[in-house]
């Protein structure tokens, strides 16, 4: 009796060698997966922030660069470019850089740029 158990043993193990494969490659492949993913995502989100830092440290350097240029005067009309310029150094000195899971990001990033258009509109 021993023979027969021994067979569908041998017998089980050829039928269900495809399912046990197939397990096996998916677990190889998730694991192989979830690795490219994190080093693709690392990646994409290294050459992400480094786009909005490049674009955030342009309107610092255009805001500090008019606030030294513009002449110290008390007039009305440079008065109300000083204002704007501080207030787009301000909302950029304010900005998470290190911070990623900051809920508000993208809108903090889409203030300074409009800020930033409203400098630009003052005839800087």
């Amino acid at each position: 009796m021993a023979a027969p158990s021994l067979g569908s043993d041998m017998f089980d193990e050829i039928v269900m060698a495809e399912d046990r494969f197939h397990g096996e490659g998916y677990q190889e492949g998730y694991a192989e997966g979830s690795h490219a993913g994190a080093a693709e995502g690392r990646r994409c989100g290294a050459l992400h922030g480094a786009k909005i830092g490049s674009e955030i440290g342009s309107y610092l350097g255009f805001a500090l660069t008019w606030q030294h240029l513009l002449p110290k005067c008390t007039d009305e009309k440079n008065s109300k470019k000083m204002r704007a310029l501080d207030s787009l150094i301000g909302m950029i000195q304010k900005f998470p850089y290190e911070d990623p899971t900051y809920e508000k990001l993208q809108d903090d990033l889409e203030k300074i740029r409009g800020k930033f258009k409203q400098c630009k509109r003052e005839d800087l």
